[in-house]
């Protein structure tokens, strides 16, 4: 495909994501999350496991720039707290086929994230 002059080569590779809330030290269950491309066409879907983790094996992706929108309203909803943030995106860049991990540390009011390992 091309797109703006430029070449886009699908890539196998993986992703994963891991959320922590950070007010309990716990992972953060059962939370939706939403993968999308640049132009907001959803690519994937999953939830949290009980360890706070989703991992997507074998997708293919272009290079390109792409969001996990995590929804946490109703993961703060479902334990009796309330959040300022109902939802978390995440834009990050896939430049090959190494692996993509991203953390999501988590609390009420706030929220840090990082390129994982």
């Amino acid at each position: 495909m091309v797109l703006k002059n430029v070449t886009y080569f699908p890539l196998a590779m993986s992703l994963s994501c891991h959320i922590l809330d950070t007010t309990n030290g716990l992972p953060a269950r059962g939370v939706e999350c939403v993968l999308k491309d640049n132009l907001g066409n959803v690519l994937g879907t999953g939830r949290t496991n009980n360890d706070g983790r989703i991992r997507w094996e074998g997708i293919t992706l272009s290079i390109g720039v792409y969001e996990l929108l995590f929804q946490t309203a109703e993961y703060f909803t479902d334990a009796g707290r309330s959040t300022f943030f109902p939802h978390v995106s995440i834009a990050f860049q896939v430049t090959d086929s190494s692996h993509y991990h991203i953390p999501l540390l988590l609390s009420n009011y706030g929220y840090s994230t990082y390129r994982g390992s």
